[in-house]
């Protein structure tokens, strides 16, 4: 039966088994073993079986150290779980688990039914808001981690992400607090790297695919070594003569690891502009490679260190002549560390993944022992009992219950009746008016920067055409680019905005030409739109040239500055632009008579953008499919695709806003920082 103080954390790592076993003794958990046990290669090699290598590794650990009678608290890599982080709307404390539940449906790409997840809340004490963590893994892939485990005899009572146990190591080690300065600690493993953010008592991991791996493959390449001979180098590399051609070849890899630091820091200082963050804390063995801590020092401008030992704990007195090996591994057994407090309680965040089967199966062992006692102390107790209610059964019958109790249960039967009528009793739906509106001011700056971009869109078309670039220049007193108007659309998530306007019924009214059908109805082979999960503000602008040649100004100027500036700094959002766009060009006076007239074929700019829906709007123009035609109401153009063509309102006879007017749609999609900065994907790939 497992002690409650007394725990083995254990990391199946890709490049060795650590595990390192936490004792508490006298009120304090002081280290009582630890082990490294490198795999015979490391798991990234080419093809080498992993799973037999990981149970090969496995067992030696539970033949050669006593891992009864202790607790076990085991990690998952971070690249095989999913970490999310999100904002709550403000509601009642007791209202949170159904919230947060809510939440975790929306950010966890599968059905909740088919992942093992939990959560932890983070408060500042200086803000109201309440932020939530939120971690899952797929029930397969948990499960097939505790076969392997059970393969070896172990049924750990803890399963927890790498690296949130290594933010608890180190959350207990150096005593953070909410006035602790911001810091970033860096864990690079073998395969993948786990970056934790910490500051003013809030967490946020991001998980990227660069490893010590990688920079092994870069000596593999430039050198055409095996693997094996490629890893003993990097290891060996400040030893060899031939260290600078070996750092050399290793500086690609230096460089893509600094840049997806940068991007992760970037992408939390987007969702928190007021954070500072003054230090870096790197662990794991890949921080052993000499330079690097200068490289990332530079690269990032902060402080970095590399973690030499543990500081709250001490090896215990059979243990202390171990304390230089304990020294020279505390960078690989750090994730252990955390694993054990956890196991002892000691932890920060308490999240736990472990099936909740799994949990009540080991409860039953435990009580088990129990039963025989039990048992014979309810035979004994019956016998006593039973002498004792044949006598007090007798003496029992005749009486009855006051008239009081009667009394009060008539009276409790006739208000539960009133109760129900009035249907006041059952549960009651919870009002979220109030919260909503209140997380209504939490997108407010967006349309600032759309209206910034916007203002730079226009001024940099507007000097290009007046400079010739796309063709003849206008004249003077002509139009050269100007905004006509806008209109957008916020969307909260989940609603197709493919095809020629959003499926909003706010977004679309009043905006369909004659012949032309509802957006998304009929038109089979619109792309689906990849960010519906999202929220998102739909942009519909439309602009106005004198320019000979619109469909040009709008392709090569309109369409290619909103690809050139899909992500902008300090921007929260990124203009979509796989998108169908849409475009309407041609004179005022053709869109009001919509002439049936077919042009010369020619060779259309707008055929790169990719191939639209067939069906027939009325009259010419150029849109997302590419083509140029004409065809009646409803009906299919001559030659390529014809455009789906918005009909606009002509301005006034005393308005002159140029003779040529066009719609240009995008999607901002919001929040969309962590994944597109390169986030692995959890579930099958990067």
């Amino acid at each position: 039966m497992a002690s409650s103080n007394v725990c083995w954390g254990i990391e199946a790592g890709a490049g060795a088994i650590k595990a390192l076993r936490l004792e508490i003794q006298n009120g304090e958990p002081v280290i009582t073993d630890f082990a490294v046990i490198p795999h015979a290669k490391v798991l990234s090699t080419p093809g080498l079986d992993q799973d037999d290598a990981m149970r090969v590794a496995l067992g030696t650990l539970a033949a050669q150290y006593d891992l009864s009678k202790a607790t076990i608290a085991c990690s998952v890599p971070g690249h095989a779980a999913l970490a999310r982080f999100a904002k709550l709307p403000p509601v009642e404390p007791k209202k949170v688990p159904d919230i947060v539940k809510f939440e975790a449906a929306q950010q966890i790409p599968f059905p909740l039914e088919e992942v093992e997840w939990d959560y932890q809340t983070f408060q500042s004490p200086d803000s109201p808001e309440v932020e939530v963590g939120i971690f899952a893994i797929p029930k397969a892939r948990i499960a097939a981690q505790l076969q392997m485990l059970a393969d070896v005899g172990l049924t750990p009572d803890v399963v927890n992400l790498s690296p949130v146990a290594v933010y608890n190591a180190l959350a207990y080690d150096l005593k953070f607090t909410e006035r602790t300065p911001g810091t970033i600690i860096l864990d690079i493993g073998t395969t993948s790297t786990d970056l934790i953010i910490a500051e003013s008592g809030r967490v946020w991991v991001r998980t990227f695919q660069i490893g010590g791996h990688n920079f092994t493959e870069a000596l593999v390449n430039q050198f055409k070594l095996g693997y094996p001979k490629a890893e003993r180098l990097k290891r060996e590399a400040d030893q060899t003569k031939h260290a600078k051609h070996v750092f050399q070849a290793m500086r690609g890899v230096f460089t893509d690891l600094a840049q997806e630091v940068q991007r992760s820091v970037g992408s939390y200082q987007s969702r928190h502009s007021d954070v500072k963050l003054t230090r870096l804390i790197g662990i794991g063995a890949t921080f052993e490679l000499p330079g690097l801590r200068k490289f990332l020092k530079q690269q990032l401008g902060v402080e970095v260190y590399r973690l030499e030992e543990f500081k709250r704990t001490s090896l215990a007195g059979e243990q202390k002549g171990r304390k230089d090996e304990l020294e020279q591994n505390a960078l690989r057994l750090t994730t252990a560390y955390g694993l054990a407090l956890q196991g002892l309680g000691y932890e920060t965040i308490e999240a736990n993944l472990i099936p909740v089967a799994n949990i009540r199966e080991a409860m039953w062992k435990k009580k088990v022992p129990y039963f025989g006692l039990a048992a014979g102390l309810a035979v004994f107790a019956s016998a006593a009992m039973f002498s004792r209610w044949f006598l007090d059964s007798n003496a029992y019958g005749n009486l009855r219950p006051p008239a009081a109790i009667q009394e009060a249960a008539s009276r409790a039967q006739d208000l539960t009746g009133r109760a129900q009528e009035a249907q006041v009793l059952g549960g009651a739906e919870p009002d979220y008016t109030a919260a909503n509106i209140i997380a209504l001011l939490e997108d407010k700056g967006i349309y600032q920067h759309l209206m910034t971009d916007i203002g730079e869109l226009v001024n940099d078309i507007d000097s290009r055409v007046r400079d010739g670039q796309f063709g003849p220049s206008v004249s003077g007193d002509e139009t050269a680019f100007e905004l006509v108007g806008m209109e957008t659309n916020f969307v909260r998530t989940n609603l197709r905005v493919s095809g020629f306007l959003t499926a909003a019924p706010t977004a679309d009214r009043g905006r369909r030409g004659r012949g032309q059908e509802d957006p998304g109805v009929g038109q089979p082979d619109a792309p689906e739109e990849p960010h519906t999960d999202k929220r998102r503000v739909i942009v519909q602008v439309q602009v106005a040239t004198d320019h000979e040649d619109p469909r040009r100004v709008i392709v090569e100027g309109v369409l290619r500055w909103l690809r050139e500036h899909e992500r902008r700094e300090g921007r929260p959002y990124r203009i979509w632009s796989d998108a169908d766009w849409v475009v309407q060009t041609g004179s005022i006076r053709e869109i009001e008579v919509a002439q049936a007239r077919t042009p010369p074929r020619q060779e259309d700019p707008l055929r790169d953008l990719g191939r639209g829906p067939a069906g027939g709007g009325e009259g010419t123009g150029v849109g997302s499919g590419g083509g140029v035609g004409e065809g009646g109401p409803g009906g299919g153009g001559a030659g390529d695709t014809p455009a789906q063509i918005a009909p606009l309102t002509p301005p006034s006879s005393e308005a002159r806003i140029g003779r040529s007017r066009a719609v240009v749609q995008f999607v901002l999609v919001l929040g969309d920082e962590e994944e597109e900065a390169g986030e692995t994907d959890p579930f099958g790939g990067a």
